[in-house]
Order: structure tokens, then C-alpha cells, then sequence
């Protein structure tokens, strides 16, 4: 089990890391930080991120609705300098917290990155 600071200290080592983010995406706050924003402060990718998530979330074209319905996990976003990566946390209530990793893609390997991420959120543990 990880806490915020262990989580946010591990997702810097993974290769290409270049910031990351605890976010709850409901209000944009960003909860926790490390590393640098992608061009902008942490505040602003916070909101962002935490907009995009709500799209998605929220959105019907990317699940599908009854019994059994799809719940987005992660989102992957890709630009010509990087990734950025949204995982959504697990936390075994109604949660609205989502880890948020920027990578420079010319050092990162995305589905290692992919696997690492997934990986931390399971092991997240909040406080």
C-alpha cells in the first residue's frame, strides 16, 4: 500500500515522467503535486485534466449504458512532445480522485508507463 506522497514520488520514476498529479476530478482541485505542468502551472492541468475526465465519464459515447455497464478506467492522451496519461482511482466507494501523468515522449514508453500507473492506483491508499 502507497500514500499520496509515496504514489506521486513513485510515478516520477517512471521513464519520461515529467509531472504528475493527484486530482479530484469533480472539482478540479488538484490535491497533490510533483514534478512539473505540462507548459502551464499544476492548478490549470488539474482543471483540465478534471474536465476531460467529466466528459468522459459522463459522456454516453464511450460506455454503454444497463447492467453491466463500462466504466472508463484510464485516458490516454497524445500530443507531438508527450502524454497524457488519466487514471481513475479506486477506492471502493463512490470515488472522485483520478491520478494525472505527464510524460515527454521522446524518453517514455507508453505501455510501460500504462502498466506502472495502473499499478500505483491500485496500491493508493488515501488518507
Amino acid at each position: 500500500m502507497t500514500g499520496i506522497d509515496g504514489c506521486l514520488a513513485e510515478a516520477m520514476t517512471i521513464p519520461g515522467a515529467r509531472g504528475a498529479s493527484l486530482v479530484d476530478w469533480t472539482s478540479g482541485l488538484s490535491l497533490a503535486a510533483a514534478g512539473t505542468g505540462p507548459g502551464i502551472d499544476h492548478e490549470t492541468a488539474a482543471v483540465e485534466a478534471a474536465e476531460l475526465a467529466r466528459t468522459a465519464v459522463e459522456g454516453r459515447a464511450f460506455t454503454r449504458g444497463g447492467a453491466g455497464e463500462d466504466i472508463v478506467e484510464e485516458l490516454i492522451l497524445t500530443a507531438r512532445g508527450g502524454y497524457h496519461l488519466i487514471r481513475f482511482v479506486e477506492t471502493g466507494f463512490d470515488s472522485s480522485v483520478l491520478l494525472y501523468l505527464w510524460l515527454d515522449r521522446a524518453e517514455a514508453n507508453l505501455a510501460v508507463a500504462l502498466f506502472r500507473l495502473k499499478d500505483l492506483t491500485t496500491r493508493l491508499v488515501l488518507a
